[in-house]
């Protein structure tokens, strides 16, 4: 079975932050189950398809797509807001920096996107203890200020990067869910039925 093909849902989900944060890294250790130190910064985007067989027989195709975190790249990656359903923005928890440019994030997700995307917080890298620039409490209080689900990760380690896809997966099919239900056309998602139960 080629698994391009047979699929219920399709998920656009982008992975946003500052440069250097871990993201790709991230992507890698999810799709792959790879994790390379020293990794080369990504140039504009990047992208992974992943098949997911969730718990009552629905298969999702997502579609994750890796941004470059540096100013420049910005423009261009404003495009791919477009159909979007789920962002994991995330900073580094050695950088107060890429902390403090959460918000800024935020605003720019506000203006690109509607209020039904599923937005995960993660602070990454917390394997690097001794670095350790922002707490544990600082990013929930942020994350309850924005009400958003937080997790605190190590694509190093493989610490919580299922979860948290998985997690945001949910979210977002939960939603897909309810609008198959309350409408003959799905809304905001994608959908094509598995051809053999037609």
């Amino acid at each position: 079975m080629n698994n391009s093909t047979y699929y219920d849902y399709i998920f656009k989900v982008l992975l946003l932050g500052d440069s250097s944060v871990g993201k790709t890294c991230f992507l890698l250790r999810y799709s792959d189950d790879t994790f390379v130190e020293n990794h080369i910064s990504t140039i504009g985007l990047d992208y992974r398809l992943k098949m997911i067989n969730l718990a009552d027989n629905k298969i999702v195709k997502m579609q994750i797509w890796d941004t470059a975190g540096q100013d420049r790249f910005r423009a261009i990656t404003k495009n791919y807001y477009k159909g979007a359903h789920g962002i994991i923005l995330m900073f580094d928890v050695t950088s107060n920096l890429s902390f403090n440019n959460i918000k800024n994030w935020l605003l720019q997700i506000k203006e690109n996107t509607s209020d039904k995307i599923q937005i995960v917080l993660v602070g990454n890298k917390i394997d690097a203890i001794n670095r350790r620039a922002v707490s544990k409490e600082e990013a929930e209080k942020l994350a309850r200020e924005y009400s958003l689900k937080y997790f605190e990760t190590s694509a190093k380690e493989n610490t919580n990067v299922q979860e948290t896809f998985s997690f945001l997966t949910k979210e977002i099919y939960t939603i897909a869910e309810k609008n198959s239900i309350n409408s003959n056309a799905t809304l905001g998602v994608n959908k094509k039925k598995n051809s053999c139960c037609k």
